[in-house]
């Protein structure tokens, strides 16, 4: 058994999306002459402004997630991204991780041992399920949230900003919020035009 903290990484990053976001803009306007040296990030910056984040759905991000199966749960419900997760069904886990609670210094003693048991017992149980002859999606069923899972999520831009809105809140469960709010970072510093003002909302 192993414990793991959850994390997220660029699995494929915007190619040059401010160029993108205003060329396909000014199409509405005709008015492509206009683009030169820095209109870009100023096109960019005047549409979220003034809430016209409909051209922003042209680019898209992949991110990989390592995270727990609840955040996953909660994840797979935005409906304008696809995903691709990591199957149950399919792998065998010979060694299982599992993804450390981001409340786990507030607990006692007692309560971390409490969860450290419980997944030794899962862990237990699972391998003693596939020696005795059940396939992985059929031992699976001992599985707790907490288990360690890998998805990747592809969204356009538009969609990572309403994710981030949602899951960066106080009212989001504290383990999803924690990993959103490092990957609302992330895209602040790689596209700040598109992010930095939703980055500027959750460490003010």
């Amino acid at each position: 058994m192993k414990i793991i903290e959850q994390s997220w990484s660029w699995l494929q990053k915007p190619s040059r999306p401010l160029e993108l976001i205003e060329r396909a803009g000014r199409t509405c306007y005709q008015s492509e002459e206009r683009i030169g040296p820095g209109t870009s990030e100023k096109f960019a910056r005047m549409l979220v402004s003034r809430g016209h984040e409909s051209v922003i759905e042209h680019c898209t991000a992949s991110i990989r997630f390592i995270t727990n199966r609840g955040v996953t749960h909660e994840l797979v419900r935005h409906r304008l991204a696809s995903y691709s997760q990591e199957s149950t069904r399919y792998v065998r886990y010979d060694q299982m991780e599992f993804i450390q609670p981001v409340w786990w210094n507030a607990w006692s003693p007692a309560e971390q041992q409490t969860w450290l048991k419980a997944m030794e017992t899962a862990e237990s149980c699972y391998r003693h399920l596939l020696e005795s002859g059940s396939s992985p999606e059929q031992a699976r069923e001992v599985l707790p949230q907490s288990l360690k899972t890998e998805i990747v999520m592809t969204a356009n831009l538009r969609e990572w900003r309403s994710v981030f809105h949602l899951r960066c809140s106080q009212a989001a469960h504290p383990q999803i919020r924690v990993l959103m709010r490092d990957c609302l970072r992330g895209f602040a510093r790689e596209i700040p035009v598109l992010f930095e003002d939703l980055a500027e909302k959750i460490s003010g």
